[in-house]
């Protein structure tokens, strides 16, 4: 029997450095238009990829990851918009359930409902995420005042960072005015943050049995400030978040 493999996906390059520089015997695979690098971390069999931007993408990597790689389980880490006004820049956000807020075949089924599924949410695995969830408690229990360095964290607020979890939304839209995310969040008042893959990803290792948990750094507030030094969050913080959160997870 093949020992269990963990996919570890994330939509951007800066994203993952962290956990590629921490991989042992890594091999590169090319399969789909997409570079796969298999490796252990921490004893743990995993493969990471980079799936791009969009639930179209997200969901094709998870197919090959769980298909052509043998994948049963997977860890999405990545960057979010906060909606809930009590999730600010910094804060992470761990997933219970994801629905696509763009999804609306409607007057054939109703709003958000994925056609022939019977349902709009698909839950993230309980175990999976609980074991996301406490090494996120005990990685922030302290503010992580050692992830980051001091010029960092004053240049985004980032003083307190708490641990949030409950629904994220996805859509194919990158959410960077006030008014959009005003529309979010009053017709889905549930929801934390907003993303691009994550809902993809559920359906698709709903559709396969597969576990899957999925963490977001919130990177903005899914306004009209979106796009400010977006490039600079995802490698001086949500990249260190990422390997953080994973040592505490699987290191321990």
């Amino acid at each position: 029997m093949n020992a269990p493999r963990t996919g570890i996906v994330s939509a951007i390059a800066q994203e993952q450095k962290g956990l590629i520089d921490a991989l042992q015997g890594a091999r590169r695979v090319r399969h789909g238009n997409r570079d796969y690098t298999l490796g252990t971390l921490w004893g743990r069999e995993v493969v990471l990829v980079l799936c791009g931007i969009g639930k179209v993408a997200a969901a094709a990597t998870t197919t090959s990851l769980i298909v052509e790689f043998g994948c049963d389980a997977l860890l999405f880490t990545g960057v979010a918009g906060g909606l809930d006004a009590r999730v600010r820049v910094g804060d992470l956000v761990i997933a219970e359930t994801l629905l696509q807020h763009d999804l609306d075949a409607r007057p054939l089924y109703p709003q958000y409902e994925v056609p022939d599924t019977g349902r709009s949410r698909f839950d993230s695995d309980a175990v999976l995420t609980a074991q996301l969830l406490l090494a996120a408690e005990a990685l922030f229990a302290t503010g992580a005042p050692s992830l980051i360095e001091s010029a960092t964290r004053e240049a985004f607020g980032l003083h307190a960072p708490r641990v949030h979890r409950g629904l994220i939304v996805s859509g194919d839209r990158f959410i960077s005015t006030k008014d959009e995310s005003d529309r979010l969040r009053q017709a889905l008042p549930e929801a934390l943050a907003v993303e691009m893959e994550g809902a993809a990803v559920a359906q698709v290792c709903h559709d396969y049995g597969v576990a899957f948990a999925v963490a977001r750094t919130i990177s903005d507030r899914a306004d009209n400030t979106a796009h400010l030094d977006f490039a600079r969050f995802i490698e001086t913080v949500a990249g260190p978040y990422s390997l953080a959160l994973l040592t505490a997870l699987w290191r321990s």
